[in-house]
């Protein structure tokens, strides 16, 4: 009789589902709207709604689904399967883990978006294979996850590898956490965007004027094209990016650092400068030893982590 789990990426739009087989093969994906206006036990019911489609279409009788990995913004306490509280969902101490795991009679898990993503790329993506891995997303915001000696680390409130709130410049710019100077707050795609509207705002003479709206997709772009602007702000936030990541290296001493999220994919100029600040300002022996990669599951990494942390907690 064939196994089968399903991971669940919550997100404050759509919510994305898969069932996979025991080796992480996604056989098939549903995604649907969050409606996260229409509060918890809505949210929740839409979960619901996406895994009983996913065992219909799937054929999945009774004990052939082992497991649900579910991952979500959080901070939240995964060992209760509670969500704290969510910036784009309606949360609060909301426990989403134990009526799923009623509902279909089989245990089910709960991680941080960043955590379960770190699990995917470990146990399905760049990471296969090693042992120690530290995964960094850098987007919107900056996130991580760490696979010690092949397990997550979550760390005392679960909510581990904050790596975008540590502080790079001390008297810099105001995150959104409250604090100052953090990597978030100058080296994330948010940073780059700001940095390039503020360079237009002051009339520096740069092709990034000519947009009605600038994102870092339009620096990086600019970038390419020779733009002086645009290369001296991605210089700045990526040589922060590489002290952060430095940093990293420093202390969890990894085989490996894999870098995902839409900043990943400005191009050469993302980790050419990555490594080189790594290589100047990580400890030798253990600069020489990390590799520095991209992620592999591109837009799957939520669903992809969520089926692989149902398959951790089953092996």
């Amino acid at each position: 009789m064939n196994s089968y789990v399903i991971g669940i990426d919550l997100g404050g739009t759509k919510i994305c589902g898969a069932l996979a087989d025991l080796d992480g093969n996604i056989l098939i994906k549903k995604t649907i709207a969050t409606e996260a206006n229409s509060g918890e036990e809505h949210i929740l019911n839409r979960i619901i709604s996406v895994i009983e489609d996913l065992k219909i279409e799937g054929k999945v009788e009774e004990g052939q689904l082992k497991s649900i990995g579910i991952g979500s913004p959080g901070p939240l306490d995964s060992v209760k399967g509670t969500i704290i509280e969510a910036s784009n969902l309606p949360f609060k101490n909301f426990n989403l883990v134990n009526p799923i795991s009623e509902k279909f009679n089989v245990p089910a898990y709960l991680q941080n978006d960043a955590n379960v993503a770190a699990l995917g790329e470990h146990l399905l993506g760049a990471g296969k294979g090693t042992n120690n891995m530290v995964y960094i997303t850098v987007s919107t915001g900056i996130g991580g996850g760490a696979i010690i000696n092949g397990k997550l680390y979550s760390g005392n409130t679960c909510n581990a590898l904050e790596i975008g709130h540590t502080t790079i410049v001390p008297d810099g710019p105001r995150c959104n956490c409250g604090n100052y100077g953090c990597i978030e707050a100058v080296a994330s795609g948010t940073a780059i965007a700001k940095r390039a509207k503020e360079a237009i705002e002051r009339g520096e003479k740069t092709s990034l004027s000519s947009y009605e709206n600038v994102t870092s997709f339009e620096v990086f772009k600019e970038e390419k094209n020779g733009d002086k602007v645009a290369k001296s702000i991605l210089d700045e936030a990526l040589n922060y990016l590489g002290i952060g990541i430095a940093n990293v290296v420093n202390i969890f001493d990894p085989e490996m650092i894999v870098i995902g999220g839409g900043v990943s994919k400005g191009g050469d100029i993302v980790f050419d400068t990555v490594k080189k600040v790594v290589k100047e300002r990580s400890l030798k022996a253990m600069g020489e030893s990390c590799r520095i990669e991209p992620a592999k599951l591109g837009g799957d990494a939520g669903v992809s982590g969520a089926v692989a942390l149902a398959l951790s907690e089953i092996k």
